[in-house]
């Protein structure tokens, strides 16, 4: 069925850059959400960002101005820039697609570390 592939992740210093890509592939169909994921030790899973298939972003207020998520336009990957990071970003970055209607489906991939310190 679908699946997702992270890749990116590593270790910066604070106030460096990252760039994030998710490739999914399967049974997409055409109307989706997808984005990023993140989960900290000991902490709960929580939003990065988001994008629809249509091209609407979804912002955790945390990331809002530092974070940009972008979507090709012809392949079902997502990317998510990361600038300006800092320590409390460090974390398991998951990315995840998901869609609902006669052939629903929530799929996560393995995970890639960030991590920010000096």
């Amino acid at each position: 069925q679908v699946q997702v592939v992270e890749s990116g992740g590593g270790l910066v210093q604070p106030g460096g850059s990252l760039r994030l890509s998710c490739v999914a592939s399967g049974r997409i169909f055409s109307i989706y959400t997808m984005g990023w994921y993140r989960q900290a030790p000991g902490k709960q899973r929580e939003l990065v960002a988001t994008i629809t298939s249509g091209g609407f972003p979804n912002y955790a207020d945390s990331v809002k101005d530092r974070f940009i998520i972008s979507k090709d336009n012809a392949k079902v990957t997502v990317s998510l820039q990361m600038n300006s990071l800092k320590p409390e970003d460090t974390a398991v970055y998951y990315c995840n697609i998901r869609a609902a209607g006669p052939r629903p489906y929530d799929s996560w991939g393995q995970g890639t570390q960030v991590t920010v310190s000096s």
